[in-house]
């Protein structure tokens, strides 16, 4: 319904092709871009960023990780990270001897704080690990950690204001 008597909201100008180009866009799963900056262990690839899209506070895109494989320890900078598991059995180790570990399977979300030094790995040795990744900002900042893990890491419950334990 259309009320000619409430002022239109304020905002961005409407583009001279009124959005058909620069509103909303699809990305085909087959059309995702490759990704320069990544970790070892895991195949990342783009979605959404600022050169294919021109996002600008955000970076979205896909991870899949081979059976019983592992990524090198890295993190993402100022970046806030969540991980939308899709298929396969994640464990995330996370501190700075990954001494800390958490599982998250399809339809689990996992959400990475900036500059916590984290290593996902997939804890089946015959399905594959396959992810949604959405950061905070349109730059993809990996940066490798050189990290000798503990051997028996703590695991950590999901707690928080809502799940009290």
């Amino acid at each position: 319904m259309v009320h000619d008597d409430v002022p239109p909201p304020s905002g961005p100008t409407i583009p001279e092709d009124g959005w058909k180009h620069s509103g909303v866009r699809v990305v085909p799963g087959d059309q995702l871009g490759p990704v320069t900056a990544t970790t070892p262990g895991m195949d990342r690839t783009v979605a959404i960023d600022r050169a294919r899209m021109g996002a600008q506070k955000l970076w979205a895109g896909a991870v899949h990780i081979h059976a019983n494989a592992k990524t090198g320890a890295h993190h993402h900078g100022p970046l806030e990270s969540v991980i939308y598991v899709v298929s396969g059995q994640a464990r995330m180790r996370w501190g700075e001897r990954l001494e800390f570990t958490a599982e998250a399977g399809p339809g689990d979300f996992i959400y990475v704080p900036p500059y916590v030094p984290h290593q996902e790995i997939n804890a089946s040795t015959d399905e594959p690990l396959s992810c949604v990744l959405v950061r905070s900002d349109s730059d993809a900042v990996v940066v490798n950690l050189d990290i000798d893990p503990v051997e028996k890491p703590e695991g950590v419950a999901w707690i928080d204001p809502i799940h009290k334990g």
